[in-house]
């Protein structure tokens, strides 16, 4: 989105009325401006370009006789002036720290990672479990149980593994069932389930039974319904004036019960580890035209990705909350990368050597 251009008085008078109102959640009028920053000219100029701005639509009045606040243009030129805010190293360093401290499990990096991301924002947090774009096939184990039942080991790409019973019409050896495993892995590596469904069917009915089930379980993995994302932090925002009215977050909460919340909040086109800003009006549900979304999608690209974000009112600390956004996009996406090479490493070694 281009930025129109402000003259450089202008652009700090609105800097530091937009600056002021995330601070104090009051309109800001041009006296309290005078009185605490030094801009090195007299009332009347600041109150000309106050009147200016409002005329350009960066700040609005809600009296007539009251200060002025921010506008969704106005916010969004600020945004756009802040360049590229980065977290302090202080702050890194104890969040690599607390990574380190937890176990070596998605779950965990992806809950320690809503709990921070609310509390360092103080608005809601937002993290979706990683998640390819297209389920691919990756490995695939067959433990009999039974002799005709078998349990089934299927590994996706994105670090997910599903598991379930299948029963034979007769019985089946183990051994037949890790030559299967090991014959149908080869096959089918990194295969989409239509991909595996177009392949020439085997004569062996064993292997066709295996193959039809496990297309069934990838196709219900590509269904669009996802898992509900983390949602941490609500005391927060809930907390700060804005809402103040329960009316302002019934649609919100609305969203959030029929788990419809992602499909609307995530933009159509996220980009790969980079901050995305969404302001009131920009978003396209009605239902967030009081807030404001900062997210960014995290993972191994065309493997598996997820999205980590924050949901607050306009007034939000953008500086402090795009830093945090970075960053703990950046630290899951290292986590992830380093977990999916391992267990490709623990893969390769699982299989038999060659001579």
């Amino acid at each position: 989105m281009s930025k129109a251009v402000l003259s450089r008085r202008a652009e700090l008078v609105l800097k530091h009325v937009v600056g002021q109102y995330i601070a104090r959640a009051v309109p800001i009028a041009s006296q309290s401006l005078l009185r605490s920053v030094d801009l090195g000219v007299c009332s009347a100029t600041i109150r000309h370009e106050m009147a200016h701005l409002e005329q350009e639509g960066y700040i609005i009045r809600p009296h007539t006789s009251a200060g002025c606040i921010p506008s969704d243009k106005g916010y969004r030129y600020y945004v756009q002036t802040l360049g590229e805010v980065a977290l302090p190293l202080e702050e890194q360093r104890m969040i690599s720290h607390l990574f380190h401290q937890v176990e070596e499990d998605i779950e965990e990096w992806l809950n320690l990672a809503a709990t921070l991301l609310a509390r360092l924002t103080q608005n809601v947090a937002l993290v979706t479990m990683p998640k390819p774009a297209d389920c691919k096939f990756k490995h695939l184990e067959l433990i009999s149980l039974r002799e005709s039942v078998a349990l089934a080991v299927l590994v996706l790409h994105g670090a997910r593994v599903r598991q379930w019973l299948i029963k034979f019409d007769r019985p089946v050896s183990q051994e037949t069932l890790t030559a299967i495993a090991s014959k149908l892995s080869a096959a089918y590596a990194g295969l989409s389930s239509a991909r595996i469904a177009a392949k020439k069917t085997s004569s062996d009915e064993i292997e066709q039974q295996v193959t039809n089930h496990l297309i069934r379980v990838m196709q219900t993995e590509d269904e669009p319904v996802q898992e509900p994302p983390r949602l941490e932090g609500w005391y927060f925002m809930l907390n700060q004036p804005e809402f103040n009215e329960a009316r302002k977050v019934l649609n919100l909460m609305e969203l959030v019960e029929q788990r419809s919340l992602l499909k609307h909040i995530l933009p159509k086109k996220l980009p790969f580890r980079k901050v995305q800003v969404v302001i009131g009006t920009e978003n396209r549900e009605e239902a967030f035209h009081d807030y404001s979304v900062v997210m960014s999608r995290y993972g191994i690209p065309h493997e598996a990705e997820g999205a980590v974000g924050v949901i607050g009112p306009k007034r939000m600390p953008y500086a402090q909350t795009i830093a945090v956004v970075r960053y703990l996009s950046s630290v899951l996406s290292e986590l992830l990368v380093r977990l999916y090479g391992r267990e490709e490493t623990e893969r390769q070694r699982s299989k038999p050597g060659e001579n």
